[in-house]
């Protein structure tokens, strides 16, 4: 196996690269008027036309790789080659998500459900150079910042509100990641198959994972540290797989940054390893043949562990250490929820299909090849501990709660179709060797090498045709993700549909009036109290009140707020609502946005049911009118909504 961690200078220049195509891309589209996707066959014709290329450039640098590494090949075509695959891997991305949301600001899913706390998250991002929580004032973040943080900085950089950013900088982070993956693919295989599975596994992660772009963003990259993991606490000689080990520490630390769901996995995953690792080690030294210390795999392992966990600590350590000194917290409920998808164990190899198929073929290549090939092991224990934190989350759902092992599919889907396609180049091998041979005889040399050729050949257009039909099928697969796109309304109160918007147009005058409110202060610097949902998506303030209690941060006290928030229907008097809400142990609402209700203003608040799917049940509470009468209150109608400052 090559060493993972040479070659920085083709990771530096593929980023570049996938850089440029995606601003290409998105820039380039934006210039034109085009009809919203479901509205017109138009967009998804280039699409097409935008995969394709990203196929045959992909295509293109294998035949150069493979026409430089030939004896007597030129170095500088294997350079070219192993430039334009991870090109294409990130055009790919580009034209498979920039063109279909060409005539819409917002991202897949718009800004409804999970991906409104999202784009919350980014705003309160770009404001800040720190790690603040998405809702709370003055409390350090729960959810991991990693991905966020750096859109931020990605929408500082171009100028961009946070919101807006988010579709840009979520493409963009992809076809960077899709590039990187394709790199290192390049690094641990040779330069022909490393492209092909990158590309791959680009376009699987592009059907399962993209609607979570930084859950996306660590996918990608599961199969091949997987396999550099298994090299690092399995090394095959005493003093190997130590780039493997720095690489795996590297990747667990940035990816508990980022996505702490497929961290637990994959640290879940290296466990496992060790532990097979040791026993493997015992069995070999008992049979005279030890190849390892038995010390070792655990020595990797616990290397791996506390390096990670210190890389981790650049985003984990401000909530940690708020935490430590014993801040009140609830519980929290991030892990109740149990769909139907999460009471059934995962099993793609049966849905049939292109992928289907493929995912079956890894399966069966996995079990055939356990005991000859490092990569089907590595492989293999992915699959196993996909499989056993599946059934770990059914099984603790007795202790109320569950581990969202559902969430683990498109892992699942990826790890096998890796292993697919590892098993179709063993098929292809064969069937390419075979064609030099006649009547189980060798052609002449001449001969043979032709029809090995054309062979070849063959089996290459079959595999680009292969990946070109999944992913023209992508944006059908992500059909109700794109619609969302369109018909939610956003920050500039309008639908990309062209369709009249919803309430939310009139989130800019509700913006401007609790400005003018509070002249000389941040949004920053104010608390919101929110009916209206996607307003703090849009506008930075921070919120009296998170979303959910699943994404609430657990030292904000969700169910504490909605208990002081429901006691405010009970008030009688303006003196006595600003008592209640300057009496909590944190900073009551400068502004709460609200609808008339008959005399009153009415707040939609939600609550945690599990083990109830759905999970969330919103109810109402209403402030009585003569409550916010009086020197401290003011009441502002806007549209439909009602926003009341408070003094």
């Amino acid at each position: 196996m090559p060493p993972a961690l040479r070659g920085p200078g083709l990771a530096g220049a593929a980023t570049l690269l996938a850089a440029a195509v995606t601003a290409v891309v998105l820039v380039g589209f934006s210039l034109v008027s085009f009809p919203a996707y479901g509205n017109s066959n138009v967009l998804r014709a280039l699409t097409v036309v935008g995969q394709t290329a990203a196929v045959a450039l992909v295509a293109a640098g294998i035949l150069a790789a493979r026409a430089g590494e030939r004896p007597g090949g030129r170095p500088a075509l294997v350079r070219l080659g192993k430039l334009a695959a991870p090109t294409g891997s990130a055009l790919l991305v580009a034209a498979t998500l920039g063109i279909p949301l060409a005539a819409s600001r917002l991202y897949l899913h718009g800004v409804s459900v999970d991906q409104e706390f999202r784009t919350q998250f980014l705003g309160r991002s770009a404001t800040s150079l720190g790690l603040p929580d998405m809702a709370y004032i003055d409390l350090p973040s729960f959810y991991p910042s990693g991905w966020f943080w750096l859109g931020g900085r990605f929408a500082n950089l171009v100028g961009l509100e946070g919101w807006a950013a988010f579709k840009p900088w979520a493409i963009l982070s992809l076809a960077v990641a899709a590039a990187l993956v394709t790199v290192l693919w390049t690094r641990i295989l040779r330069t022909d198959l490393g492209a092909a599975v990158g590309l791959v596994s680009t376009s699987i992660v592009l059907a399962y994972g993209s609607p979570e772009p930084y859950g996306a963003v660590v996918a990608l990259f599961l199969p091949p540290v997987l396999i550099l993991a298994w090299h690092a606490v399995s090394p095959t000689a005493r003093h190997a797989g130590r780039g493997a080990t720095v690489a795996t520490t590297l990747f667990l630390g940035a990816s508990a940054c980022t996505y702490t769901l497929y961290t637990g996995l994959a640290a879940g995953t290296v466990v496992l390893m060790a532990l097979v690792a040791t026993v493997a080690a015992v069995l070999a030294a008992r049979r005279g043949r030890r190849v390892i210390p038995l010390w070792l795999p655990a020595a990797r392992l616990a290397v791996i562990g506390f390096g990670s966990i210190f890389i981790a600590l650049l985003v984990w350590a401000p909530y940690l250490l708020a935490a430590l000194r014993g801040e009140p917290a609830d519980s929290g409920t991030a892990m109740h929820y149990l769909p139907e998808a999460g009471a059934r164990l995962p099993l793609p190899m049966t849905a049939g299909g292109l992928t289907g198929w493929v995912c079956l073929a890894g399966l069966v290549w996995i079990i055939a090849r356990a005991w000859t090939s490092r990569r089907a092991q590595a492989l293999g224990l992915g699959v196993v501990a996909v499989y056993l934190w599946c059934l770990a989350s059914m099984a603790v759902t007795v202790l109320g709660t569950t581990m969202l092992g559902f969430r683990l599919e498109p892992v699942l889907i990826l790890l096998l179709v890796v292993a697919g396609v590892f098993a179709v180049v063993d098929v292809a091998g064969v069937v390419v060797r075979a064609a030099g041979r006649q009547a189980g005889e060798a052609r002449p040399a001449a001969e043979a090498a032709d029809r090995r050729q054309r062979a070849g050949a063959v089996v290459g257009v079959l595999a680009a045709l292969a990946v070109l039909a999944h992913a023209q099928g992508i944006p059908d697969h992500l059909h109700d993700e794109i619609r969302l796109a369109y018909t939610d309304t956003d920050g500039h109160g309008e639908r990309a549909d062209r369709y009249p918007p919803g309430p939310e147009s009139h989130y800019a005058e509700v913006d401007r009036v609790i400005g003018e409110s509070f002249p000389g202060r941040d949004r920053t610097d104010l608390v919101v109290a929110s009916t209206a949902d996607a307003f703090l998506a849009y506008h930075p303030y921070f919120a009296y009140q998170a979303v959910t209690s699943h994404y609430a941060n657990p030292l904000g006290r969700y169910a504490d707020r909605n208990e002081s928030m429901v006691a405010w229907q009970d008030a009688t008097s303006g003196d006595e609502l600003f008592a209640m809400m300057r009496s909590t142990p944190w900073r009551g609402p400068d502004a709460i946005v609200t609808r008339r209700s008959g005399d009153g203003f009415s707040l939609r608040l939600a609550e945690d049911t599990y083990p109830n799917d759905p999970n969330v049940r919103r109810f109402g509470v209403t402030i009585p009118g003569e409550a916010v009468e009086g020197e401290h209150f003011e009441v502002h109608d806007v549209g439909p909504f009602a926003v009341i400052v408070v003094r």
